[in-house]
């Protein structure tokens, strides 16, 4: 493609990384099968095969419109195959009219499939969730694997049945501090040594992946495997931490594994983000028991495509998964969710006012939570990549210290949004909640609640365990909510004759406190998310209220204008840009007024049409890691006649080897060329003796003209550069070039773009906080200090016996994988960007590719 400016990961030694090696012994599989094949191949063939290589690279894009391109050319291929059955035979048979019906409706059948399965995974994750939550209370005598809803089942307050661990209560904390310590160490030991992948939310990655990047392993069946086992462990190690972002990501994991057996969609991308975009909303339907919410996040989140045939199957999808999860029934309650709740009161137009205070603090939460989460993840990310483990664990720990003695903290966050939605006269009253007298504690108790559940949200979101922060934020959001409910209950029965409260009836309940957490949950998640419509769907759905729509959407309106004061883009699309994934936002609105020309890269590496000696290509190859190579006629002229791909080239020169004996300075055209003679990688050579190589070399030719695209995609020079953004975004090309009058002048990628959008954001506003590495390198010394006066203390403590400070370096002594997003580094200034766009000499040492 273009030249780059060094990498900085290419200072280190490098060693051959296992998705090399894959790609080299599947070039050597396939062309070895081509010797036995005839010599007549198709054009079908040949992309088919290539398709199947592409399959094992890793850090790249996909260029949707050649992919577009090969699925014309398969259904085209179909075609031919069908209409010479019927000149044969006049009518096609049962068996071809059976596969043509199986070929059509694969895509149902796989929808139907990953959603049955990611029914049934949310439905036993539920049930291993809330056992294991419950058992660091206590334990069910009648049969231990119950957790306490189903060991008192029917009753509200307990049951005998039901024991807590001792009636001493050091005892039950020590328990408790001990059973999340433990959850926590095995959920992030099982991340660092099988999936590093399956740690973090995996929504930011999944909207990249659904763009057209590939990231090999991140939708694997290890990592959905992994996914599912930890994902409980962490949700009841007690951090603050959710289920709903992971739930997407496994549901995206179950989609792309189940879709690979079926050859409609393993060979084709473009086809495969339909299926991701449907699990997507799949996922997001069983987190919530909202399937419209779903189909709707999916569509205003996660999708940068999303025609009509693709909300068809989400709808379907989701329809199916939530069908699934409803039949398992898993809260043994019919509800699809615990906070699942039913409000039979109205609201008063004087609630207004607090239903706008709550949407302020909304947009304040996300913009605060997400401010000082990247400085988190930029301080994990430069201090703690290699304590992983050790930090998850420590989190743990701390977490159960701190929200212990905390009635809302202690419990799980989605029982505790249960209890603080439910309304006071539903006969369910937690702790004293509801009772008047108990008034004043609850609101300091969940003020303390909502300041301490933020702090955690903010130092755990990004730990190396599954975790998710939706359901943390709209736990930060039910306690302040509450909170207000309560004050304004307060208020209604301090001044029940005032003009402001003439709308209230006399002897019956005015104000419902549960509404206003029920509010506040919604207006946290659209702080944090930066979503609006799918956020007042999902709640309608949680409550099936009609009349509580219109209070949602003016908590969630005022939210989003606060929060767009703070910045465009949620916690996923920060993610995004902290880890560098070259992804161009199709909500985002830019207006440059440059040309092209002052963003594309002038100095082309390029391949002359004619001229170029096999030796001299396989050099080219190996010296760069550029993705394709524009064909010119030659250095002179520039005159552009193609592009070639990196892997159709590769594969043809490996093709070419293996189908007879080629001369290493044998030329290369990459047009037709003159003579009709010549060998092409389709065509085998006439046989040479060794005698005659040395004589007959300086004769041959390798005609590569069938593997390139003869009509890129191609610009003018002063085109303007928000119309060539709005071609990646709506194309989705790999590359762009830049021709004038036929002439290559350049090329632009996303990365490019990116750069240049980048430029201008840091000369507007900037952001970077020149004191920042030194308050960072204080606390990393602070925390240093802090673990060598523990490891003496221990040391002395046992006599010696127990040390500490050895396995410190070690990341708790667990050997395992290292994640890759931890050697990637967020855009800052334009100096420092480091945009993964595929032509990174990148090897991280972690062999993900078996486990693909």
């Amino acid at each position: 493609m273009t030249s780059r400016s060094p990498n900085p990961l290419a200072q280190y030694p490098r060693r051959p990384s296992l998705p090399e090696r894959a790609i080299s012994r599947r070039l050597s599989v396939l062309s070895t099968r081509i010797n036995v094949r005839p010599t007549g191949n198709t054009e079908h063939e040949l992309t088919e095969e290539i398709a199947e290589i592409k399959r094992y690279e890793d850090f790249t894009t996909i260029d949707w419109v050649q992919d577009a391109a090969q699925e014309q050319l398969r259904r085209r291929a179909r075609r031919k195959q069908n209409a010479g059955v019927f000149e044969l035979k006049g009518s096609l048979g049962w068996r071809r009219r059976l596969e043509d019906t199986y070929d059509a409706g694969q895509a149902w059948i796989v929808v139907t499939l990953v959603g049955a399965a990611i029914g049934l995974n949310a439905g036993f994750l539920n049930i291993i969730t809330e056992w294991l939550s419950d058992i660091k209370l206590g334990y069910c005598t009648t049969a231990f694997y119950l957790n306490e809803n189903f060991c008192c089942w029917g009753d509200e307050k307990g049951c005998p049945e039901w024991h807590r661990w001792s009636s001493f209560w050091p005892f039950n904390y020590l328990l408790y501090f001990l059973f999340s310590t433990i959850f926590a160490l095995t959920s992030a030991s099982l991340v660092k040594a099988f999936a590093p992948y399956a740690a973090g939310s995996g929504i930011s990655e999944i909207k990249c992946i659904i763009a057209g990047f590939v990231m090999k392993g991140f939708l694997g069946f290890w990592t959905l495997l992994i996914k599912s086992i930890c994902l409980p462990l962490a949700i009841a190690s007690g951090l603050s931490v959710g289920k709903e972002g992971p739930s997407v990501h496994y549901a995206v994991c179950t989609g792309n594994v189940i879709s690979r057996f079926f050859g409609k969609y393993k060979r084709n991308a473009s086809k495969t983000r339909e299926i991701l975009s449907a699990c997507a909303a799949a996922g997001v339907a069983v987190a919530f028991g909202s399937p419209i919410g779903g189909v709707l996040f999916s569509l205003e989140e996660m999708s940068s495509y999303f025609p009509l045939k693709t909300m068809w199957r989400s709808y379907f999808c989701a329809l199916v998964a939530t069908a699934v999860l409803a039949a398992m029934n898993p809260f043994w309650t019919g509800q699809l969710v615990m906070f699942e709740v039913r409000y039979d009161r109205s609201w008063h137009f004087f609630e207004v006012i607090f239903f706008i205070f709550i949407g302020i603090f909304g947009g304040l939460y996300g913009a605060f939570v997400m401010k000082w989460n990247l400085r988190a993840q930029a301080f994990r990310k430069k201090y703690l990549t290699k304590y992983a483990v050790l930090e998850a664990t420590l989190l743990a720990a701390g977490t159960a210290i701190l929200c212990f003695p905390n009635m809302f903290l202690r419990i799980d966050m989605t029982e505790s949004m249960e209890i603080l939605f439910l309304e006071c006269e539903a006969g369910r009253d937690y702790a004293g909640l509801c009772e008047a007298k108990n008034r004043w504690r609850m609101a300091l108790s969940l003020a303390f609640a909502t300041m301490m559940r933020t702090f955690l949200v903010i130092i755990s979101y990004g730990c190396k365990v599954p975790a998710g922060i939706f359901v943390p934020s709209m736990a930060v959001g039910a306690s302040f909510g509450r909170m207000v409910g309560i004050v304004v209950q307060a208020l209604h029965e301090a001044f029940p004759q005032a003009r402001f409260f003439a709308a209230c009836q006399p002897d019956v309940p005015c104000i419902t406190p549960g509404t206003y957490a029920f509010l506040g949950a919604a207006a946290a998640l659209s702080g944090i998310m930066h979503i609006t419509v799918s956020v007042v769907v999902i709640m309608f759905e949680l409550t099936g209220a009609l009349t509580y729509i219109l209070p949602t959407m003016i908590v969630v309106g005022v939210t989003k204008a606060v929060s767009d004061r703070f910045g465009k883009g949620g916690i996923a699309d920060r993610m995004i840009w902290f880890n560098g994934f070259p992804f161009l936002d199709n909500k985002e609105e830019h207006t440059f007024g440059v040309p092209v020309s002052q963003v594309m890269t002038s100095e082309v590496t390029s391949l002359p049409s004619s001229g170029f000696t096999l030796r001299a290509v396989e050099e080219l190859l190996a010296q760069s890691k550029y993705q394709g190579f524009p064909v010119i006629e030659d250095r002179t002229s520039k005159i552009l006649l193609g592009y070639i791909g990196r892997t159709e080239l590769r594969y043809a020169i490996d093709r070419t080897k293996k189908e007879g004996f080629v001369a290493s300075n044998a030329k290369c055209f990459f047009t037709q060329p003159p003579s009709t003679a010549l060998q092409t990688p389709s065509i085998v050579a006439p046989p040479v003796t060794f005698d005659a190589i040395e004589d007959a070399s300086g004769q041959q030719s390798v005609d590569f003209s069938r593997f390139i695209d003869p009509t890129p995609l191609s610009v003018h020079p002063r085109l303007p550069l928000e119309t060539v953004m709005e071609l990646f975004k709506k194309m989705g090309p790999r590359v762009i070039l830049v021709e004038y009058r036929g002439r290559l002048t350049g090329l632009v990628t996303v990365k490019d773009c990116l750069k240049y959008q980048f430029k201008v954001e840091a000369q507007d506003t900037s952001t970077h906080d020149p004191t920042l590495d030194l308050r960072q390198e204080k606390l990393w010394g602070l925390m240093n200090r802090g673990a060598d006066w523990l490891a003496d203390k221990v040391l002395n403590v046992s006599g010696g016996r127990i040390k500490l400070s050895g396995g410190r370096g070690s990341g708790f002594g667990t050997p395992g994988l290292n994640d890759p997003r931890d050697q990637l580094s967020p855009i800052l200034t334009p100096s420092r960007h480091d945009i993964l766009d595929g032509n990174e000499d990148m090897d991280t040492g972690v062999e993900l590719q078996a486990r693909s």
